[in-house]
């Protein structure tokens, strides 16, 4: 890659191409079908009235080549934290850079608004992705689960609990 890549918040025109990385995401992670948000959401819920994520792009010549998606979450322990829901760069631009700078522009968030700190998830088959992680002296628990239930797990219980 010889071209420079620029960081900047990402905007309601980035949002096709941040779903695509997404999508993208999805297929490496096992998971394609799980993608159901659509650019209507995103647009939404991170562009609208009450912004519920920050988005921030990476790009070349103005064509998006990364992204880095997080909110914040809030800890009864520790206040609020910086939570990254997906760091994605395209697979032809990785391993220059590009994640490295979107991950520390986060790390930067944090410090700016005196966050506790920064969390994520990784797959634990992921090992590039834990690779890159351990450059930053991440802490990874072994204690906690990851607890989910969906809209239709929770339709099913009330309706099953009437």
């Amino acid at each position: 890659m010889t071209k420079p890549f620029t960081l900047r918040p990402g905007t309601v025109a980035d949002v096709p191409a941040a779903l695509e990385l997404v999508r993208e995401l999805a297929i490496y992670e096992k998971a394609p079908n799980e993608v159901v948000v659509t650019e209507a959401d995103m647009i939404r819920d991170g562009f609208g009235e009450k912004p519920l994520f920050d988005l921030i792009v990476a790009e070349i010549d103005q064509v998006v080549i990364g992204i880095a998606l997080c909110y914040v979450r809030y800890s009864t322990w520790k206040g609020p934290i910086l939570y990254l829901e997906d760091l994605v760069v395209k697979e032809n631009y990785r391993a220059h850079g590009i994640g490295k700078a979107l991950f520390e522009a986060c790390m930067k968030s944090v410090r700016d608004k005196g966050f506790d700190g920064m969390a994520w998830q990784v797959l634990d088959w992921n090992e590039p992705a834990i690779r890159f992680y351990n450059k930053y002296n991440s802490t990874f628990s072994d204690e906690w689960l990851n607890g989910r239930l969906t809209a239709a797990q929770i339709d099913l219980y009330f309706n099953q609990n009437k």
